[in-house]
């Protein structure tokens, strides 16, 4: 972060010769090379705020004077092609740029902005998709190898519907993204579409929500049928409308993958009624759920062992059950270094629990049990919750107690 200030001061020392295109550009390649995910540029009463978004939070990066405010916007907006003359509506869009290297290495990246007034001003929102979703597995994203196998036996199935739960911002479409890299080949179509395109894949055919031409989710799944589909993914399933159609999809002899916004996975089912949904359609349809969230990764530059005190451990068991804590004292964390930039984490991976709808789950959605019997019925058949999984990570040395509990704790 030090060589990113430096660099700043460097541009803002300009004076009248500041360059926005070079600042911009700055910003850019900076947050490129720290893997943030996206970059906030928030206008405040006398200064502009600048934060990344690194590993799901956000640090501040620096600040810059508010005079120069309207041309960043503008600058955002050229490479953006939205409108230089309206600031009192929200507008998104996206565009792609070269990003170089310390050693002059060239990577693109696409970006994806958002613009929205606010009382001090225009508030930009730049968050950054880099090309290495190609190298997503999901042994890569985290899951394990009992889970692995529930997933691909789904996938494998020539009919059904996998859904991938969790809140915004918990790798779901990421997911999503590896299930279709595996299941992308030569004899079969996939189609998806999505409220926006996060990453162009090759080999399948991607559709942009519009609402303005009426391309919704809905509309566009009617279309989509008739296009002689294998495999659909629906960014999310928003709403009844949705839900039914692809339900129905999912019953015709189509794969069918998407999202869903729930708590934990044992509330997917149950959402599904609520979404007026026939039992006997959920029971035959739902092959597979997969409830989600990202914790970071201790970084291996600079972790070090932990071993916590009696007193901590009570604290714990406060919290979490013995049977997932057991007497384990030993544990990992990272000191902090120059190659995490102080964090002690560096990366992210995916803690998950994956309900796999057997006979027994089926019967529960017939006679509409609640999301905690069907929790109880799926730990019974094997399940591992979310927790229990985190707290297999951090044994493993990959992640801490405090990123666990912050993610499922809410």
């Amino acid at each position: 972060m030090e060589e990113f200030n430096k660099t700043i001061e460097k541009e803002l020392s300009a004076g009248n010769n500041l360059s926005i295109i070079n600042l911009i550009d700055h910003l850019l390649r900076y947050a490129s090379l720290i893997h943030a995910s996206d970059i906030h540029i928030d206008p405040q009463d006398k200064i502009v705020r600048v934060r990344f978004r690194i590993d799901g939070v956000l640090e501040d990066a620096h600040s810059l004077p508010k005079e120069i405010h309207g041309e960043i916007i503008s600058r955002i907006k050229v490479l953006s092609q939205l409108r230089t003359d309206e600031h009192n509506a929200a507008q998104d869009g996206r565009f792609r740029s070269i990003i170089s290297d310390s050693e002059n290495n060239t990577s693109s990246v696409d970006v994806r902005v958002s613009i929205v007034p606010t009382y001090h001003g225009e508030n930009a929102v730049l968050r950054l998709l880099s090309d290495n979703s190609e190298n997503f597995t999901l042994n890569a994203l985290g899951f394990t190898g009992t889970d692995q196998k529930k997933i691909l036996n789904a996938i494998r199935k020539p009919s059904g519907m996998i859904l991938v739960t969790g809140p915004t911002g918990s790798g779901k479409t990421t997911t999503l993204y590896t299930l279709i890299k595996i299941l992308n080949s030569k004899d079969i179509s996939i189609i998806t579409i999505e409220d926006p395109i996060e990453y162009a894949v090759e080999n399948v055919e991607q559709i942009q929500v519009n609402p303005r031409t009426g391309l919704t989710f809905a509309n566009g799944l009617r279309s989509i049928l008739r296009q002689d589909p294998n495999i659909i993914m629906v960014g999310e399933i928003r709403d009844t409308e949705t839900a039914s159609i692809a339900v129905n999809i999912a019953l015709t002899g189509h794969l069918l993958l998407s999202t869903l916004h729930t708590n934990d996975v044992s509330t997917t089912l149950p959402r599904l009624l609520d979404m007026k949904i026939e039992p006997f359609l959920v029971a035959s349809t739902v092959s597979i759920a997969i409830g989600q969230r990202l914790v970071r990764k201790i970084c291996n530059e600079c972790k070090e062992e932990k071993v916590i005190t009696e007193e901590e451990h009570k604290r714990l068991l406060e919290t979490i059950s013995d049977t997932i804590l057991l007497e384990n004292r030993n544990y990992f964390k990272g000191r902090g270094c120059e190659s995490c930039n102080g964090t002690g984490y560096k990366g992210r991976l995916v803690i998950a629990e994956v309900l796999v709808a057997d006979e027994e789950i089926r019967t529960a959605i017939l006679s509409k049990a609640s999301s905690s019997e069907i929790k109880k019925i799926a730990m019974k058949n094997g399940m591992v919750t979310m927790l229990q999984d985190g707290f297999k990570k951090v044994i493993l040395g990959l992640t801490t107690i405090e990123e666990v509990l912050r993610v499922t704790h809410e």
